[in-house]
């Protein structure tokens, strides 16, 4: 069935979608959050028979079901997202937009559930308008970038660094090492969020000086279905690695395993006297190899359509 046929109503940026309960802003987000929770979850049968109803015939209140049940997904994902000094009731609408294109892409005969295709659709569309939108970080796009923007803060707080002061150089090269960018672009972006600053969970929702920030977060406790997607998630990352790694010569996967998948990496000394050859060589065999891995992986995902192209 053509897209065309598919399509579910959105609106963008304040509005949310159709298919959703009205977010109407900050001010009414407390309400909307207590609404979101009166829906149920849905058994792995009933989200089957739901998804393959408007699959084929395009059902609108079979769309409207499957929304609706994971709304607290997305308000979910979308408050790890409130440090960026965005409107939470905008991360959310975005959100709701990421998971009506997973509800419109969802494949139900690839064997799992909703919640773990949908969220790499939520998550993509909440990153993206804050890239749009935080006008105090003029940055590139490229996948490290954006790596960096989303992983700084988890990463600084990883390492006992102050929120809001120049990392410690030690600090800087352990991020870019992780991150595979360069220290200059770990020390400029903390600059520029250290500029952008967190909303204060103090600050009042309303005139009236009734109710704060604080009042909304949601429970830390994990939500069922995020649960589920994330187990399912972890399954499908692990499925994918294995499949990839065939592609490798038995050298390059020997190597690759022991220099980045044990908990106790090798040295290059150690595997050059393995295999009788420089450190150098090594180092070359291992950059090559996970090269081919990485677009191994993301060729597979494509083929699978496990992740938003485009």
């Amino acid at each position: 069935m053509s897209d065309s046929k598919r399509n579910l109503p959105a609106a963008r940026h304040r509005g949310s979608a159709s298919l959703a309960p009205t977010l109407g802003g900050e001010a009414g987000l407390n309400a909307y959050l207590a609404e979101i929770k009166k829906f149920p979850l849905l058994a792995p049968e009933q989200e089957y028979m739901l998804a393959k109803r408007f699959q084929e015939h395009a059902d609108p209140e079979a769309a409207r079901q499957l929304v609706t049940s994971h709304l607290r997904l997305v308000a979910k994902i979308a408050m790890g997202y409130r440090g960026y000094g965005l409107p939470v009731s905008e991360l959310i609408s975005e959100g709701n937009i990421g998971l009506m294109q997973g509800v419109k892409k969802f494949e139900p005969d690839r064997g799992f559930r909703l919640a773990t295709y949908a969220m790499w659709w939520i998550k993509a569309s909440i990153q993206e308008f804050i890239l749009r939108s935080w006008s105090l970080v003029k940055m590139g796009t490229t996948a490290a970038q954006k790596k960096l923007f989303f992983n700084l803060r988890r990463m600084k707080k990883n390492l006992d660094a102050y929120e809001d002061s120049d990392l410690h150089p030690d600090d800087v090269k352990t991020i870019a090492t992780k991150l595979g960018v360069s220290e200059h672009e770990v020390v400029n972006m903390n600059r520029r969020m250290m500029l952008g600053g967190d909303a204060s969970l103090n600050v009042s929702l309303r005139e009236d000086g009734e109710g704060q920030w604080q009042d909304i977060l949601a429970d830390d406790n994990p939500l069922q279905d995020q649960t589920v997607a994330e187990a399912e998630e972890a399954g499908l990352r692990h499925a994918l690695l294995a499949e990839a790694m065939s592609g490798l010569n038995d050298r390059e996967r020997h190597i690759l395993t022991e220099r980045r998948l044990v908990d106790e990496p090798k040295t290059l000394e150690e595997l050059s006297q393995v295999y009788n050859v420089s450190r150098e060589r090594v180092r070359q065999i291992e950059v090559r190899a996970f090269e081919k891995l990485q677009k191994a992986m993301m060729r597979i995902a494509g083929e699978r359509r496990l992740l938003p192209v485009g």
